[in-house]
């Protein structure tokens, strides 16, 4: 019997309701106690001293390559294979992009390839946890120490992922999260979160975020507005509760998908021994990708790729670079249906779909 599967599936409950229902009583819709709340709450599931609540993944990363100093004549390497909102807030700050290829089993940056491309004007570093797998930290961080870089965690994709029992978020110098609807927190809308220990760091990217300013009329710096609303942060910090659940759930579910499409022609996402993988997306790789795509939506399974087109192939940031396994990867990639709320037999359902598909 066929059935209708989503790819991903957002949660409101009646809590929900009611954290909007108290901001909106409250008429306080900035810079309230709901962000304060919030803040503290996720520096707390990330081990880290602090967080700073911001509009969203993309100004995250801009607000921290501020912070940092980041500008022309610099150079920050970056994935290929990630959302262009890694690369391009870069680029807006007249530094230079320099892609580096990923690992060909977990699809983050691999090392080796990142050692070969540092150069003196090196100056940031934005490993990405793509789709929920953490990045090989200690290996970035030592070439980051030598070579006397910045280390931004593109943690958009891994919330609550943990490298070598350390979590995601708290492995740089500064990190970034995206509250996306997709996300495994959301905020029901556009929302991101920078956490970091560095108290000099935190207090530029909070006046950052808040028009440089340090008096309500006293502008210290040259900021933008990148705040994240009260409504946005206690949406946030109800979902929050769940993150923990709702990644076992996840995993669950991916050791379950695993399990019923371990067959030739199928390569299913690997976990390193070192990371704890929290599958924001659970991604395959099969020949015939689009034609598995349309025939998985003829029967009612919902997928993505991401991403179909890298970043250096994207018009506005394109390079001459060759990139051999991220050219490779991202014809064969498939995100299958991936939300805690997957019963079994939705999982049983499409995975035999596609395994009708392969084998047939």
């Amino acid at each position: 019997m066929k059935m209708r599967v989503n790819l991903s599936k957002m949660y409101v409950d009646e809590n929900i309701r009611q954290a909007v229902n108290r901001v909106l009583n409250s008429s306080r819709y900035i810079k309230g106690q709901e962000l304060e709340n919030f803040e503290r709450d996720f520096a707390g599931v990330c081990g880290t001293r602090y967080a700073v609540g911001v509009s969203s993944g993309t100004s995250a990363i801009l607000l921290s390559l501020m912070a940092l100093g980041i500008g022309a004549g610099d150079e920050v390497m970056v994935p290929s294979l990630t959302f262009i909102a890694t690369a391009s807030p870069a680029r807006f700050l007249g530094a230079e992009l320099v892609f580096a290829d990923i690992d060909p089993e977990t699809y983050t940056l691999d090392p080796a390839d990142v050692e070969k491309k540092i150069t003196p004007r090196t100056r940031a570093i934005i490993p990405v946890h793509l789709y929920g797998h953490p990045c090989n930290m200690d290996i970035i961080n030592g070439l980051a120490k030598k070579h006397n870089f910045y280390v931004i965690e593109d943690a958009c994709q891994a919330h609550g992922a943990a490298y070598k029992g350390k979590m995601t978020g708290s492995l740089g110098d500064i990190a970034c999260f995206s509250f996306f609807p997709s996300k495994n927190v959301t905020v029901l809308g556009d929302g991101g979160m920078i956490t970091t220990d560095n108290p000099e760091l935190v207090k530029k990217v909070s006046m950052l975020r808040d028009q440089g300013r340090t008096q309500k009329y006293l502008h210290e710096i040259l900021g933008l507005n990148f705040r994240l609303s009260e409504i946005h942060a206690a949406i946030g910090r109800e979902q929050l509760r769940h993150l923990q659940e709702w990644n076992g759930q996840r995993r669950k579910n991916a050791a379950q998908y695993r399990a019923l499409l371990n067959r030739p022609g199928i390569v299913t996402p690997v976990e390193r021994e070192w990371a704890k993988h929290v599958y924001h997306m659970y991604v395959i790789r099969v020949k015939r990708r689009d034609e598995l795509a349309s025939y998985l939506n003829e029967n009612g399974i919902e997928t993505g790729i991401h991403y179909p087109v890298p970043v250096h192939r994207q018009p506005c940031l394109k390079s001459d670079v060759r990139l051999p396994v991220t050219e490779e990867r991202v014809d064969e990639i498939l995100s299958l249906p991936m939300h805690p709320f997957l019963s079994e037999d939705e999982v049983d359902y499409v995975a035999a779909t596609v395994r009708s598909f392969v084998e047939g």
